[in-house]
């Protein structure tokens, strides 16, 4: 167990490093797209020969296309959150968001009890994000019509953040049931294919642009290839050895390592609000994840 907690560490720290290197890229699609790519690349025979070797129910194959969607949108929203938002704002919020939904559905909707400190953990969360939504905020439209108005609440890079929260609550549901039919780096090929797929179109449209974008940063895209795929395929180690539920919150640590680098790296405006806000995004995440199911 003890592997897996500082398995669980380092991919939370190496996620974080790597969502820094996204928000201070100047076209985040293309850099997550140069980032991803020569993994996708080197893996695919892996993928491609294990798929060879083994016979998949067609229930299986539905898990994995899933799996690849999920990352597609996951990339898409992704880049245009960080469009919009800073690090220190949106990155604590699309980690802990998992952590919030998951104990919430299982109460509301499947019987399942919070013990009074799980219900703490979740008003401390539902708090840190209250915080975070203050301050870093796009202008508002000068036209105020009710369509705007929805427009811009649905497009604030709280709620993008939310929803890429929510994305990642369902990946690594659907990726903790893949496991049971395929290897941890079969499986980081999948979802890698799916996140390229997701930026593609993107990419395409910049045509030449993307040479002299991998030209001028190569040094920075080369470290972003290898934590970004990295970061996950600790996690996938980590919890084929233990449980997800009990795992999973603690890789959300990155949020308070996130939260630092966009601070310290980035100069980002309110340092002490966000770095009070993560940290009881944190502490909420620590409670329900210990205390609260």
């Amino acid at each position: 167990m003890s592997l897996s907690i500082l398995l669980v560490i380092c991919s939370g720290l190496a996620h974080a490093v790597w969502n820094l290197f996204t928000k201070s890229s100047k076209d985040k699609a293309a850099f997550l797209w140069c980032i991803f790519m020569p993994s996708t690349i080197l893996l695919l025979p892996v993928l491609i020969g294990e798929m060879s070797l083994s016979a998949y129910s067609p229930a299986a194959l539905g898990m994995l296309v899933c799996s690849a969607a999920l990352q597609a949108f996951y990339a898409w929203l992704l880049s245009h959150t960080y469009r919009r938002g800073d690090l220190s704002q949106v990155y604590p919020v699309m980690r802990g968001t998992p952590t919030l939904l998951i104990p919430l559905v299982g109460a509301c909707f499947l019987g399942e009890r919070l013990t009074l400190w799980g219900w703490l953990g979740i008003a401390l969360m539902l708090a840190g994000f209250a915080v975070m939504g203050k301050g870093g905020r796009n202008p508002s439209l000068p036209d105020r019509t009710a369509k705007h108005v929805a427009f811009s609440i649905w497009t604030h890079p709280v709620a993008m953040a939310l929803g890429v929260g929510l994305t990642i609550t369902c990946y690594t549901l659907v990726d903790k049931w893949n496991l049971q039919h395929m290897s941890p780096i079969s499986l980081l090929e999948v979802t890698n294919i799916g996140f390229v797929l997701g930026l593609t179109p993107a990419v395409v449209r910049q045509g030449r642009q993307i040479k002299r974008f991998f030209t001028s940063g190569w040094s920075t895209i080369l470290l972003g290839a290898l934590l970004s795929p990295g970061s996950y395929l600790l996690f996938l180690f980590a919890i084929r050895e233990a449980q997800v539920a009990s795992l999973a919150p603690l890789r959300e640590i990155g949020i308070v390592f996130g939260t630092v680098l966009g601070l310290a790296f980035l100069k980002e405006s309110f340092p002490a609000r966000r770095l009070a806000a993560s940290s009881i995004v944190l502490s909420g995440i620590l409670l329900i994840a210990f205390l609260g199911i």
